[in-house]
């Protein structure tokens, strides 16, 4: 980019990227440019799902255990991977070949004031619930604290955005280099939907699955987002609360 003097148009203030802005732009800017994006968009109706984990959270809360819907998500994303293991892959160096992983770590986007940073929960297909969702908030107070270790941001086969708690309907978030799909997860909504015989109100959550186009086609992509809704759907694979392997049906 030229250099411009905005100062000609009126009072400005010069305020230096933090690191993690620079290498987040570095890093990020490198994959828009080198992979082909594509998007998918869906919505699942997270209204069972809901009253589970709040009925759970109202068991437990005298534990001292909270369950995210975050929890779920990775639940639901890992038996996607599985069902459909390209999303569980990396390109070689050379371009031409796929590496398969054979375990399933997830990265989850995390905010802080200096900036985005990643931290991977290992093993995710081996945890539970609640396991999950304590290392959730972990990996959240250590990012904004500052506090994280280099080594618990590697290793990532999939990586989840949620901008729930702030809003919006969709948004398209970057891949990672390393993978070949991330998924933003927007603000639940209320909305009616007809069950044959009148409107009731349901909870829809909006989901954008961003992907590289040169490891998976159009129709892998919707069938992935397709299998994950109806994953997320399904009371019947989060009953189980200490259990930490998925339903494959």
């Amino acid at each position: 980019m030229p250099a411009i003097d905005f100062s000609k148009w009126g009072d400005i203030e010069t305020q230096p990227l933090s690191k993690i802005n620079k290498l987040t732009g570095e890093y990020l800017h490198r994959s828009w440019v080198s992979i082909p994006h594509v998007t998918q968009f869906d919505e699942a109706d997270i209204t069972e799902m809901e009253a589970f984990r709040k009925q759970v959270a109202k068991e437990m809360e005298k534990e001292g255990v909270k369950i995210t819907p975050l929890a779920f998500i990775i639940k639901a994303v890992v038996a996607s991977m599985k069902a459909f293991p390209r999303f569980n892959s990396s390109l070689d160096s050379t371009g031409e070949n796929l590496v398969m992983k054979q375990y399933f770590n997830i990265g989850i986007a995390v905010n802080t004031p200096d900036g985005l940073v990643v931290p991977v929960i290992t093993d995710a297909d081996k945890k539970t619930l609640v396991e999950l969702s304590n290392e959730i908030r972990e990996f959240a107070g250590k990012a904004r604290n500052k506090k994280l270790k280099p080594a618990e941001m590697q290793g990532g086969c999939f990586t989840i955005s949620s901008l729930g708690g702030i809003g919006g309907t969709a948004y398209t978030p970057i891949i990672n280099g390393a993978e070949v799909a991330i998924l933003g997860v927007s603000n639940t909504r209320t909305s009616p939907v007809w069950d044959g015989s009148s409107f009731q109100p349901r909870q829809i959550l909006p989901l954008s699955l961003y992907y590289d186009h040169r490891v998976i086609d159009g129709v892998a992509g919707a069938q992935f987002t397709t299998y994950l809704c109806r994953h997320v759907e399904r009371r019947a694979p989060f009953t189980g609360l200490g259990e930490s392997h998925e339903s494959a049906n």
